[in-house]
């Protein structure tokens, strides 16, 4: 495969920089819980129920967590609400009322049981059930990790993290009916797609619980919830089956429930999650401890899920000028690495995002997406590199829009990239119908076969046009993570350091489910991680 002659000594400097603005970053996060993380643990030990509340149904755990922190608030003990953590006094209510956790889940959620009127046990006799719930819940995602493992042996898999089988074909199901999202997602299966993405219903992330059950009525995609996930990945297990290949499957963890995903997807055994460090500060004014907590717990479960994520970079330059600002995206690339890598995750399960999205009409703008995607690949070569098709300079006319596509797919195939996101030719127009998912896959099986080797017999002109534009992109990159390093991750945030977007450390939303660890927090799960 050709490569570009990169400055390694600055890209280690830049990976230098990305873990000295992790460093307080992490002392902040070791320090707190969320709100999330509480519910996350209520649902790997067993409590996966809900209940009717003001005439819908509400999971349980958000029952739980909610009135404990409220009831927290009225007692004397309201000076840090669930400081301790919700296990304790869960815990103590399996103790005294002898219950298992989905007994004792519903009926607290239906309120019959009041944690705070209970007489409490020894901490010692507390803490070992807690570690005892949680060494079982650790072992819950342990066993569906293997499940997905052996099934992938069993039918025959074509992924490498390098991208050295060519690049995976990838597309979306976004009907708003799980039960429509399986008819296409077997169709687009049989067409020859590698992973389909269930693309998560319009603004679920500002949502602080997860839906219970299957839905039938997203707007703009479908509801992410544990039952469709289940349902989607038995589709999916059954036609991989019929055609003798596994077919992955990707769902959002993003959000104000994070953790929840990323427990949901391990258990459900899940492939893909699209987990970001920032997306949910710059793009949808989460308030930055909590989507940093939430991040660093839910990449704790995907490392041990041995999930793959893909992070957002693409996002930035849908909203900042893409020939301008890619220096934007290798330094996001390099903070989600570190984080990632400081959740104990492995380079191979690292997607990191990246995107075609310049206009079409600058001069040589296809030697400068060739030079930014070979960079990218270079960078991370161990990486699980996901590549995103142009978006944003789409318009109604479906015959350029698909030939886009086709040169995106020719960059993709060229530069070695892992997973192609593959573009439609109504993108600008509609949620993609089956015939344009079809000519999709059709454009891309083409491509990848006809142009399979040419990577490999091919070199780049030494200080040429493409490698100078991939070395003034390192170097805006290193300029750029130096000016973060000083000012601090939430600095630079609120200096428009990522995607033009402002946010501030005490602003999105978000905050209030972000709380103060005290000395006796209870939760074995941030050590069997």
């Amino acid at each position: 495969m050709a490569h570009l002659k990169l400055d390694i000594q600055k890209i280690s400097r830049c990976r230098e920089l990305a873990e000295s603005i992790s460093i307080p970053v992490e002392e902040m996060i070791k320090a707190h819980t969320t709100i999330a993380i509480e519910r996350t643990t209520l649902r790997l030990i067993g409590v996966n129920g809900a209940v009717k509340r003001n005439g819908q149904w509400y999971p349980e755990v958000n029952a739980i967590c909610d009135d404990l922190h409220t009831d927290l608030i009225a007692s004397e003990k309201g000076n840090l609400p669930l400081s301790r953590g919700v296990l304790h006094y869960f815990v103590n209510g399996m103790i005294q009322k002898k219950m298992t956790p989905a007994e004792l889940g519903k009926a607290v959620a239906e309120k019959k049981v009041n944690l705070l009127k209970l007489p409490f046990a020894p901490d010692s006799e507390i803490r070992a059930l807690a570690k005892s719930l949680c060494e079982k819940g650790r072992d819950w995602v342990i066993s569906s990790k293997k499940y997905r493992d052996d099934l992938r042996k069993e039918v025959g898999d074509k992924f490498d993290p390098e991208g050295k089988n060519g690049p995976l074909l990838y597309v979306i199901v976004a009907t708003g009916n799980i039960h429509d999202d399986v008819t296409q997602a077997r169709a687009a299966a049989q067409a020859g797609a590698d992973a389909i993405a269930v693309i998560r219903s319009t603004a679920q992330s500002l949502i602080d619980y997860v839906p219970h059950g299957a839905t039938t009525e997203g707007f703009g995609g479908t509801y992410a919830t544990q039952e469709n996930f289940r349902i989607m990945r038995e589709a999916l297990d059954d036609e991989s089956r019929k055609l003798g290949r596994y077919i992955r499957l990707t769902n959002y963890c993003s959000g104000l429930c994070m953790p929840e995903i990323a427990a949901l997807g391990a258990v459900e055994r899940l492939d893909f999650l699209l987990n970001d460090a920032m997306y949910g500060i710059l793009f949808r004014d989460i308030n930055m401890k909590r989507t940093l907590i939430d991040q660093h717990f839910s990449r704790r479960i995907i490392a041990l899920s041995k999930i793959v994520i893909h992070t957002g970079e693409d996002n930035y330059l849908t909203t900042a000028d893409a020939v301008e600002n890619g220096h934007q995206v290798l330094a996001s690339q390099f903070i989600n690495e570190r984080f990632a890598l400081n959740a104990k995750m492995t380079p191979d399960q690292m997607g990191l995002g990246h995107a075609q999205e310049m206009d079409p009409e600058h001069p040589n703008v296809f030697l400068l997406e060739i030079a930014r995607a070979q960079m990218t690949r270079d960078i991370f070569p161990k990486s699980p590199i996901k590549f995103m098709p142009p978006t944003r300079h789409k318009c109604g006319d479906i015959f350029y829009s698909h030939l886009m596509d086709a040169m995106f797919n020719f960059v993709g195939v060229l530069t070695g990239q892992t997973i192609q996101l593959l573009g439609m030719m109504t993108e600008a127009m509609h949620t993609p119908l089956l015939q344009d998912r079809w000519i999709a896959i059709r454009n891309a099986k083409y491509i990848f076969n006809g142009a399979r080797e040419l990577g490999n017999e091919i070199t780049y002109k030494p200080g040429g046009m493409i490698e100078k534009w991939a070395e003034k992109v390192l170097n805006e990159t290193h300029e750029l993570l130096e000016m973060i390093a000083k000012k601090g991750m939430f600095g630079a945030i609120s200096e428009r350091a990522f995607a033009e977007v402002k946010r501030t450390e005490t602003g999105g939303k978000g905050l209030d489910g972000v709380i103060l660890r005290g000395p006796n927090y209870l939760n074995p799960f941030f050590d069997l991680l």
